[in-house]
């Protein structure tokens, strides 16, 4: 079977030196031949059964769900057979954000505490909503669902469920949305490398998720 790496819109348009760090990576490692770029809302045209590795929860589930010929793994829990050179966070505590996208599948829910694990990250979760209790961001209220006041509300009250004000979330779409309730982001594939967490804070109105991806 054929293995690809997609890092994702998401990731591409955010670092993509990170998405060609982590292709040379996987190379070096023998788990993948090659990345696949195209956008996940576009249906692939695969003879065979090709798995996907995934960086972002919405492509794993859209590469899981809606397409043909398709397998998905995430790349949390690929490194975890590989000897990734791990930095060490000296047991900074830290609380994990879970996307809505992952939190029925627990092997990618503990995939991610044994990476943060590996750093020397101390989790500490939320009392109650966390794993597969886990809150959204407030992204999925967008697109009209609800006014941006009431949007911004619904990510305060996600972050009020944190015991820290430093969160790993390992979605784009979580990282930016959540710096509205206050809280300080640090996407996982930063932290694999130890870069400061950079996401805008996303504009609200209008926020449209589609085929587009992201239109305002």
């Amino acid at each position: 079977m054929k293995t690809y790496y997609s890092p994702g819109c998401g990731v591409l348009d955010y670092k993509p030196e990170l998405a060609k760090k982590i292709e040379e990576y996987l190379k070096s490692q023998g788990k993948i031949e090659e990345s696949y770029l195209p956008c996940c809302w576009n249906k692939p045209e695969f003879d065979e059964t090709v798995m996907i590795i995934n960086t972002c929860p919405g492509c794993d589930k859209r590469f899981r769900n809606w397409h043909d010929n398709t397998e998905t793994v995430t790349l949390w829990e690929v490194l975890l057979d590989c000897d990734f050179d791990y930095p060490d966070y000296g047991g900074i505590e830290m609380s994990i954000h879970d996307s809505c996208d992952t939190k029925m599948h627990p092997q990618i829910l503990d995939a991610v505490r044994e990476i943060a694990k590996r750093m020397n990250i101390r989790v500490v979760e939320p009392e109650v909503y966390t794993r597969e209790n886990a809150r959204c961001c407030g992204e999925s209220y967008t697109g009209g669902k609800l006014s941006p006041e009431e949007v911004v509300g619904k990510t305060k009250e996600r972050c009020g469920d944190f015991p820290c004000k430093d969160v790993i979330t390992y979605c784009t779409g979580c990282a930016g949305f959540l710096q509205y309730g206050g809280v300080k982001t640090h996407h996982l594939l930063d932290l694999l490398y130890n870069e400061e967490t950079t996401i805008a804070l996303p504009k609200i109105e209008g926020y449209v998720v589609g085929p587009d991806m992201f239109t305002k």
